[in-house]
């Protein structure tokens, strides 16, 4: 793998932190997939951070891991699981506490997203380095919500 330049990217490129990595990531993904979404009715930000995605043109994928009498969520067929989410998506959102990512790994790597994003909060070392081993971009212990409101700058 190498990057625009021809050198050989290392595996920690791929872990995104800066405020203009985070804005090109947001600026060129679409359909993006939610593992751990919450329905309505449960609320909190693994609904309302979604909710917000989809409100400003994001193609939203909801997997959620509980809820088994759920079909649909922000009015979208819901996965169990990655590996039935076809076409592929751009980035895989986790809310999913930090000793449950591990479960994930397997189904993220054979999906290959361009960016994994661990929500605020979330963040797993290990898996992010087999991640980025990978070549998949990763972003932990972020708000998805909070970087878009950045980007849209202050309200008048």
């Amino acid at each position: 793998m190498e990057n625009l330049t021809g050198a050989p990217l290392r595996w920690r490129d791929q872990l995104l932190e800066t405020t203009a990595e985070i804005v090109r990531v947001l600026g060129r993904v679409q359909r993006v997939a939610v593992i751990g979404i919450k329905p309505e009715a449960v609320g909190g930000p693994a609904f309302s951070v979604p909710e917000r995605m989809q409100q400003v043109g994001y193609e939203i994928v909801p997997i959620p891991v509980y809820y088994p009498d759920i079909t649909e969520i922000l009015g979208v067929p819901i996965h169990r699981s990655l590996s039935t989410v076809s076409p592929a998506v751009d980035m895989v959102v986790l809310f999913r506490r930090p000793n449950d990512v591990p479960l994930h790994l397997d189904d993220i790597l054979a999906h290959r997203p361009s960016v994994v994003w661990m929500q605020l909060g979330i963040r797993h070392d290990g898996v992010a380095q087999q991640l980025a081993e990978a070549g998949i971009a990763v972003i932990q212990d972020r708000c998805v919500k909070v970087e878009l409101e950045r980007m849209r700058g202050p309200r008048l």
